[in-house]
C-alpha cells in the first residue's frame, strides 16, 4: 500500500496526500502479474458456474434500457433531494455557523449540493473504470476456469457501467470531476500487486462492496427517475460482482497461513481508509472557494457525515467476516473496524448469500424506476 495510517483520523496525513493534476488524462500503472492458462476445463466450482449463468441472463443495454430523453434539471433535483436541511449532502444543519462557511445561505448550499453530486458521480465513474481494468486482470491471473468465465462477464458489465455513468455526467450534469487522489492511490495499489487474490480483495470486496452500499444510498435518496433506474440496474450487476469475490476468496483464504492472512488484513484496512478519505470531497470544497484545511476538521466530526461514511461499510464488514479476515491474528482487523466505528455491520447478510435479491427480476419496480 502507498500510505500507512498509524492514526486513521490524522488530518495532516490526509491532507499531505498530493492532489491529482486535473489536466492529466492518462495514467500508467505497472501491472506486476503473470497471465495464467489452465487446460482443465472441468466444472469444479458449481456456485461460480451458477453465478456465470445468472450473469449471462442478467445483461442489460444502457443505450436502450434507460430513457436518455429524460429531462434532468440538476438544481431543481438537488433542491428536492436536500430534504431535512442539508442531510442529502451529508451536512448537519447549524454545525458550521461559526466556521469559514458560516455565512452560506441557501444559494451556496444548493451549489455545494450540485457540485457534490457531480463529484460523487464522477468518482463512481472512475471507480468503474478501475473495476474494468481489475476484472480484465482477474481473467488473466485467476487460475480457475470457472472464475475466468465469470470474470469475463464482469468485464462486459464494467464497460457498461463506465458507459452509463460517463453519459449521465456528460449529458445530464454538464461534466464532472477528475479522479480523487485517494481513489487513484487505491486503484494503483490493486493493479500493481502481483497476487491474483489481492485484486479480488481490493476490487471485488472493498471497492465494489462500498460502491454497492453507496449506490443503494443514492438510489433511496434521489427521486430523479433516470438516475434512480440507472443505479438500480448497476446494483443488480454489482451484487453479483461482490458475491464473485466472496465465493472465490473463501476457498483461497481457508487454506492460507496466519502470516498470509495478516497481509490481506492490512491490505483491507488500508483500502478501507483510502475509501473513507475520498468521501471527504476535498475537490468540492476547493471548487466552492474553501480551503479543505479550514473545514475538514468540522466535517470529520459532523455526525451526519460520520453516519453516512459508516453506512458505506455495511457490505464490506460482513463480507470480510465471511472470509475470516476479521478474527484471524488475534482479531486484528476487527479491532481496526471497531476504531472506524463500523464493526456493528458484521452480522448483516454477506453478499454471497443475498446477491439474488438485487437481481432485476427480484424487484418488479426495476422496470419502471
Amino acid at each position: 500500500m502507498n500510505v500507512h495510517h498509524a492514526n486513521p483520523n490524522d488530518l495532516e496525513a490526509i491532507l499531505a496526500v498530493p492532489d491529482i493534476d486535473p489536466d492529466v488524462v492518462a495514467h500508467a500503472v505497472t501491472d506486476n502479474a503473470d497471465a495464467i492458462f489452465t487446460w482443465d476445463y472441468s466444472l469444479q466450482r458449481p456456485r461460480l458456474r451458477t453465478l456465470y449463468e445468472k450473469a449471462k441472463t442478467g445483461q442489460w443495454n444502457g443505450t436502450t434500457d434507460l430513457d436518455w430523453d429524460t429531462d434532468v434539471d440538476l438544481e431543481r433535483q438537488i433542491a428536492g433531494d436536500q430534504t431535512e436541511g442539508k442531510v442529502a449532502v451529508g451536512i448537519e444543519p447549524g454545525l458550521y455557523d461559526d466556521t469559514v462557511i458560516g455565512s452560506w445561505g441557501e444559494k451556496e448550499w444548493l451549489e455545494f449540493g450540485v457540485q457534490n453530486r457531480k463529484w460523487t458521480m464522477s468518482q463512481f465513474l472512475h471507480g468503474e473504470q478501475g473495476a474494468l481494468l481489475c476484472t480484465s486482470k482477474i481473467v488473466e491471473t485467476v487460475p480457475w476456469y470457472d472464475a475466468k468465465l465469470y470474470a469475463a462477464t464482469q468485464v462486459v458489465d464494467e464497460a457498461r457501467h463506465v458507459e452509463v455513468f460517463g453519459r449521465y455526467l456528460d449529458e445530464k450534469m454538464g461534466g464532472g470531476y477528475h479522479v480523487n487522489t485517494h481513489m487513484q492511490l487505491l486503484l494503483d495499489d490493486i493493479i500493481e500487486d502481483s497476487r491474483w487474490d489481492m485484486t479480488y480483495l481490493g476490487m471485488q470486496i472493498m471497492v465494489e462492496g462500498l460502491a454497492l452500499a453507496a449506490f443503494g444510498f443514492m438510489h433511496q435518496m434521489t427521486s430523479e427517475p433516470l438516475l434512480k433506474k440507472l443505479l438500480r440496474y448497476v446494483m443488480s450487476d454489482e451484487a453479483r460482482h461482490v458475491a464473485f469475490g466472496v465465493l472465490s476468496l473463501k476457498e483461497a483464504y481457508d487454506e492460507m497461513s496466519d502470516a498470509e492472512m495478516f497481509e490481506r488484513q492490512q491490505f483491507a484496512y488500508e483500502a478501507a481508509i483510502h475509501m473513507r478519505d475520498r468521501f471527504l470531497s476535498q475537490e468540492v470544497w476547493q471548487t466552492m472557494g474553501v480551503a479543505p484545511r479550514d473545514v475538514l476538521p468540522i466535517v470529520m466530526r459532523d455526525p451526519t457525515r460520520v453516519l453516512f461514511q459508516q453506512m458505506l461499510f455495511s457490505k464490506v464488514v460482513p463480507n470480510c467476516k465471511k472470509l475470516g479476515l476479521l478474527d484471524r491474528n488475534d482479531e486484528w482487523l476487527r479491532r481496526r473496524f471497531e476504531e472506524m466505528g463500523v464493526i456493528h455491520f458484521e452480522d448483516l447478510d454477506d453478499t454471497a448469500e443475498e446477491y439474488a435479491t438485487f437481481a432485476l427480476n427480484a424487484d418488479s419496480s426495476a422496470a419502471t424506476e
